[in-house]
């Protein structure tokens, strides 16, 4: 998917068993300091309620999951303050930090998020806002949230105890991250990109998809519903996918953020929802932890998965040998059917996006960086990259529409647009003049190609190259099994999924499902 991966890993799990319970952590009650201001937290005696709940959880989520009891799930409860500061590291790792800051560039070259935007800052705030309850993997502990009254956290621990019951069964951090960090240097490694590019997102979508399940099962269960007996209320569900009420910093974030945000909450909840009423629960939990989908399209498309329904993509050529004398390799990956839908949406409205994006029939990217880019603010600047992007098409007609949806959000990215009609080969192409350099789009048939700040006749060649190699027989995903060890890109729109639902369960999610479940 589109950009690099910009996991924090703040579900990672060790190899090692975990500890024995830990014993309830003591709840302060002291009086503020004069001028202080606090918030409301949970009492001591709500605590000990709060870790106690947690087996009785942890029994229903196995049950409810087919997925068995290993050992017993060590609990700790923490402020608002350290789950700011847990999160703030995450985000300050050192591959973490890099892998953000490479998919920011890479984003807003795109134009899925303006130039001027700054993700770090926003993300944390996002996050820190959100967070209802999380599971680290590495510790083998489920966090409780100490200004949170018991009652609205136990659906919260139902979803996260989920994991953990995943993590004994697979371990998730070998289980979810299946792809390695380094960049693509030729033209085997990018292809090996390409192929297994989604797998993680993938596997993300499963393992909260599952956690929905449990989270909603719960919720109903006072009515003695679940989900696997009351589609009416996955009906309800699809209706209210994409509300960002209730949330101040998520409703003004952009259209990508929301988007990726909950891709992994409704998506894989629909995605998993599908599996247990058609095949039932072993097949919707240990069955897809054993054998997970590839690609973002199999989870928005479960029949797909159930079915074996090969994931198209498109090949990339060898193109080093024309740019790698003054441009180094950056980013290679599928632009996915989800990354097209929010391009559609962000630049022709949700009419557009709803008929084009299940026209969509492939698409890969590639980035390159300027090497005279030496200094941090040239190499900061979506400027120093230069951007190809080969989409493919169901029909003509859907390929000419996106070109014209692509073309019309250029104003936004650049100043100094200027269309170049006399350089235009023929009536096939367009050519633009901009303040980062040449844009082409063309389109041939049912494919449309986009160079942006490559210089024209460079971008012809590439072109010409990208589109010879393609065929009707595209290139398929790694079968699951070769995914593993193989190394992953991360496509752009869904880049930023890992850190999101790393985060644990979201208040946006959370709060619209138990609303419908009540």
């Amino acid at each position: 998917m589109l950009g690099c991966q910009t996991r924090t890993q703040s579900r990672p799990a060790s190899a090692a068993a975990a500890a024995p319970v830990a014993v309830a952590a003591p709840v302060s009650v002291e009086a503020p300091a004069k001028g202080e201001v606090t918030q409301a937290r949970i009492t001591r005696d709500q605590a000990k309620e709060l870790f106690r709940s947690v087996d009785d959880i942890l029994s229903f989520a196995s049950k409810d999951t087919d997925l068995p009891i290993v050992h017993s799930v060590k609990r700790k409860l923490i402020t608002r303050d350290e789950v700011s500061k847990y999160l703030t590291e995450k985000f300050d790792e050192d591959q973490g930090a890099k892998r953000l800051e490479r998919s920011e560039i890479v984003l807003k070259k795109f134009g899925l998020l303006d130039r001027d935007f700054h993700l770090r800052p926003f993300m944390i705030s996002l996050l820190t806002e959100q967070v209802a309850g999380f599971y680290d993997n590495k510790t083998k502990t489920v966090n409780l949230l100490d200004w949170i009254e018991p009652d609205e956290q136990k659906p919260v621990l139902a979803h996260e105890l989920t994991h953990a019951l995943q993590d004994q069964r697979v371990d998730l951090t070998k289980w979810s991250d299946v792809g390695q960090e380094d960049i693509a240097k030729n033209v085997d490694e990018d292809n090996r990109h390409i192929q297994t590019d989604e797998a993680d997102t993938a596997r993300d979508a499963v393992a909260e998809g599952q956690a929905m399940v449990v989270f909603m099962d719960y919720t109903m269960r006072p009515t003695g519903k679940t989900l696997a007996d009351s589609p009416e209320i996955m009906d309800k569900l699809k209706d209210m996918v994409s509300d960002t009420g209730g949330s101040p910093i998520l409703a003004r974030a952009p259209l990508l953020l929301q988007k990726s945000l909950l891709f992994p909450y409704s998506e894989g909840l629909m995605f998993e929802d599908s599996i247990l009423v058609k095949a039932g629960k072993d097949a919707a939990f240990p069955a897809v932890l054993a054998n997970p989908p590839a690609s973002s399209f199999e989870i928005l498309h479960p029949k797909a998965y159930m079915a074996h329904v090969p994931v198209p993509v498109l090949r990339i050529p060898d193109i080093h040998p024309l740019i790698d004398a003054e441009y180094t390799p950056y980013d290679v990956g599928v632009m996915g059917e989800f990354d097209v839908r929010i391009v559609a949406e962000l630049f022709g409205g949700e009419q557009i996006a709803d008929a084009l994006a299940p026209e969509w029939n492939g698409g890969i990217y590639y980035a390159a960086q300027k090497r005279s880019a030496v200094t941090a603010e040239a190499k900061e600047s979506p400027a120093s990259l230069g951007l190809l992007y080969e989409s493919r098409w169901k029909n003509e007609d859907s390929a000419r529409s996106f070109m014209t949806v692509y073309a019309g959000q250029l104003p936004r990215k650049y100043s100094g647009l200027m269309r170049r009609k006399k350089d235009e080969a023929d009536d096939s192409e367009q050519v633009y003049t901009t303040n980062e350099g040449d844009v082409l789009l063309s389109i041939s048939g049912n494919e449309v190609f986009v160079s942006e700040g490559f210089p024209v006749e460079l971008a012809r060649k590439l072109r010409d190259r990208i589109e010879s190699v393609q065929s009707d027989a595209p290139l398929q995903v790694a079968g699951r099994a070769e995914v593993r060890g193989l190394g992953a890109a991360e496509d752009p729109g869904l880049s930023l999924v890992r850190v999101m639902s790393s985060a644990g369960v979201i208040k946006a999610a959370a709060g619209r499902y138990t609303l419908v479940g009540r």
